[in-house]
């Protein structure tokens, strides 16, 4: 885990950036996504998992609050003519990481229903907080995530989300039906 000097007094801000440099990117790294910034994503073939980091407009030095969004983009939909990495505006689905956690993990110290996903403040606990999260992230969102194998299994995962779920089928069949005027 990360640890905290206790010489040195970091802000909010600065124990952010340590937890995605410490903790956060080698986590993803290790479950095979690639990064840019503040965004990660796993080419599964015909679609990419994607992950952001999204930080709250309101932050300040002395508190900062941030959530994931997590979704999938489709690779014959992507902007990149390389289709090597997806972005956030590739998304045909996303949800924030809230939704995929059961209420006894909606709050705790670092979580409550005001902030906006978490919340560090100066005063934060660095290897407490990173702690708490890597129990969301390796224990329930990760797993949710790494079972998304086939483009049926997003549509069926997203399913429940209501318009992101609607979306995501809709986009998958526009896809078949294109593919299927193509080899006619």
């Amino acid at each position: 885990m990360i640890a905290e000097s206790k010489l040195i007094k970091m802000t909010a801000k600065e124990k952010q950036k340590e937890f995605i440099k410490s903790y956060l990117k080698p986590k993803l790294k290790e479950e095979g996504f690639s990064t840019s910034g503040q965004n990660w994503w796993k080419s599964k073939g015909e679609f990419f998992l994607f992950i952001n980091l999204q930080s709250s407009r309101w932050n300040s030095n002395d508190e900062v609050s941030f959530c994931f969004n997590l979704g999938v983009a489709l690779t014959a939909r992507l902007r990149d003519p390389a289709k090597r990495k997806a972005t956030y505006d590739d998304l045909s689905a996303q949800i924030r990481d809230g939704e995929l956690l059961p209420e006894n993990r909606k709050k705790h110290t670092y979580r409550e229903e005001s902030y906006f996903g978490y919340l560090i403040t100066n005063d934060t606990d660095l290897s407490d907080f990173t702690k708490e999260v890597s129990i969301d992230v390796e224990e329930l969102i990760l797993p949710k995530l790494q079972r998304l194998n086939s483009l049926s299994d997003c549509i069926n995962f997203f399913e429940p989300f209501g318009y992101w779920g609607y979306n995501l089928k809709m986009k998958v069949e526009e896809l078949q039906l294109a593919d299927k005027q193509i080899s006619q």
